[in-house]
């Protein structure tokens, strides 16, 4: 496990634009069909990430409330499922199942998706506003496994409640902590 901080992709630029293979649905979906009425979170994530593993069912939890309010979620793995089998489509679809996600769960087996967001790590968080463009990313809290620092969810949630309301959110941003992406 190599520890990785997030690229910090630029604040205000527009969402890359992607068609990928929904796990549990089997079939393709596109950002804009996913994306939420006052806002998008893009996480870049994966199986088999102590790092995500650590926050998951907070995440999953904080995803399901934030639905109602218009901002969706879309979750999207794009290692290389032949080094890392755990990381599969059919495993990701059981995580999700575990899980209970209220979001789609991607699969990126290009890579070509994580590439044009400047992907670096898993967990690695991006919200973007209703035109998609983005208005935070970085890191879900200060929490990490081992760390003893309960999982809070604060940076995000604050980020997601300054768009609710309509505030501008500070750009002082802290970056997301975990896990390199698996290139090919």
């Amino acid at each position: 496990m190599a520890l990785t901080p997030s690229n910090m992709f630029p604040l205000r630029q527009k969402a890359p634009s992607f068609n990928l293979m929904d796990v549990s649905l089997k079939k393709k979906l596109d950002l804009i069909d996913l994306k939420g009425e006052k806002g998008t979170i893009i996480v870049f994530m994966c199986n088999h990430c102590p790092f995500v593993i650590h926050l998951l069912e907070h995440f999953t939890q904080f995803a399901a409330r934030l639905k109602p309010k218009g901002i969706s979620t879309i979750a999207i793995s794009s290692n290389d499922i032949k080094e890392y089998p755990l990381d599969a489509p059919d495993e990701m679809d059981k995580l999700s199942k575990k899980y209970d996600f209220s979001f789609p769960y991607l699969y990126d087996p290009t890579q070509k998706v994580a590439k044009a967001y400047d992907a670096a790590c898993t967990p690695d968080f991006y919200l973007f506003d209703e035109k998609i463009e983005l208005v935070y990313r970085g890191r879900y809290d200060s929490s990490r496994p081992q760390s003893k620092i309960p999982i809070s969810g604060e940076d995000l949630e604050n980020a997601a409640l300054y768009l609710l309301n309509k505030k501008p959110i500070p750009e002082n941003q802290f970056p997301s902590m975990g896990c390199n992406i698996k290139w090919k």
